[in-house]
């Protein structure tokens, strides 16, 4: 089966991006290349674990409306989230109202708090667990990664939920950490470009 489609351009890209409109731009501009903020690094982790059993479709297109309910994802603010705010954000018909997931992220938030405190901040922990690009399977044929399952494992004992190795490995090709991009992709190589120029945190 051919890995790629034609975009609007003329230009191959990840056969995936044609699944859905709203999958383009996300291809484009954001999926693979790297990220260094921790409110992003946060959102996302905290999207992927809504996603499960979902589609990334159903929570892209919502991904406005958890931004807002989530004050931004500012995770020192959702920190502080009580019962009240779990019972607001069930009310929500614009989220995915899972009360797990919900309180998932209210509990991450402090866990991600916690973290920073010892290590100064998400991104430096999480680009800890960067793969060595040579030792990376063909793009897109895992759903897993020994780093992926580390990673798993190490914010689990930190009482981390919703982060699972597929979670987690998903989290690391969106973010950056691996260039997944299928090697005849056009974006594959403004990715490696961004990787190039990218200073890894806590380096």
């Amino acid at each position: 089966m051919d890995t790629t489609v034609l975009g609007p351009d003329g230009k191959a890209r990840c056969r995936w991006c044609a699944a859905a409109p709203e999958f383009l731009a996300y291809h484009d501009t954001e999926w693979g290349f790297p990220v260094a903020d921790d409110r992003r690094l946060f959102e996302k982790l905290c999207l992927e674990g809504f996603q499960s059993g979902l589609s990334w479709r159903t929570i892209l297109v919502k991904r406005e409306n958890f931004r807002a309910a989530f004050h931004g994802f500012d995770f020192n603010r959702v920190a502080r989230y009580t019962g009240r705010d779990v019972e607001r954000l069930l009310k929500d018909a614009g989220i995915v109202r899972h009360r797990g997931k919900i309180e998932a992220v209210i509990n991450n938030a402090r866990r991600a708090q916690e973290l920073v405190e010892r290590e100064g901040s998400l991104a430096a922990y999480f680009w800890r667990f960067e793969p060595d690009a040579a030792q990376l399977p063909k793009p897109q044929t895992a759903s897993t990664s020994a780093q992926s399952k580390a990673l798993s494992r190490e914010l689990k004992k930190q009482g981390w939920q919703f982060v699972g190795p597929t979670t987690v490995y998903s989290f690391m090709q969106a973010m950056g950490l691996i260039n997944d991009h299928v090697e005849a992709c056009v974006t594959r190589a403004n990715v490696e470009r961004a990787r190039e120029t990218f200073r890894r945190p806590g380096r």
